[in-house]
């Protein structure tokens, strides 16, 4: 059964703790993200190893494999992403319909040693990136196909709250 697409604008996260995960964007910088994310990826490659990783708990929630390929995906775009805005002034982010990518990408049949692997490769080129910018890099900007706006700074802040709150949501 597909999942009802989530639209809601996650965005708010910036101004304020996230009252699911805990996630706090006063307390993420470019340069904590590096960090952050190598320490999280032997969690994911953990929870890929549960037997029932590919089972849904409901019909409305995606299994941690889903979560997992997400997360695969969503390292990839923002790397993409973030050297874009490290390379073009005022860059602009092609529309990515995450919903679309997860039938188009079979998340819910991949196999979960091979989603470690690449969410490990992915989550540690996503960490490089962000390791090399520096703090004049922060201010420059990016802008969704929606509209909204970030700051390198405040892109971190988004990314990495994406990615705390889904390990929550299959680790917690």
């Amino acid at each position: 059964m597909p999942i009802i697409p989530d639209e809601k604008d996650w965005t708010w996260v910036l101004s304020k703790p996230c009252p699911e995960c805990g996630f706090d964007p006063a307390t993420v910088t470019p340069s904590t993200v590096p960090g952050t994310i190598l320490n999280m990826l032997p969690r994911w490659r953990a929870v890929l190893r549960r037997e029932d990783a590919a089972t849904r708990p409901n019909d409305h929630t995606w299994s941690t494999l889903e979560y997992a390929c997400h997360v695969r995906d969503v390292f990839s775009l923002f790397d993409q992403r973030l050297n874009l805005m490290l390379a073009e002034d005022d860059a602009r982010f092609d529309n990515w319909d995450q919903d679309q990518a997860a039938i188009d990408g079979e998340y819910g049949s991949a196999d979960p040693r091979t989603v470690a692997d690449e969410l490990e490769s992915e989550g540690t080129g996503i960490a490089g990136s962000f390791a090399r910018v520096t703090e004049d890099d922060w201010p420059r900007t990016g802008t969704r196909s929606n509209g909204s706006s970030f700051t390198v700074l405040t892109f971190s802040q988004y990314f990495l709250h994406d990615v705390v709150h889904h390990l929550h949501d299959v680790d917690g």
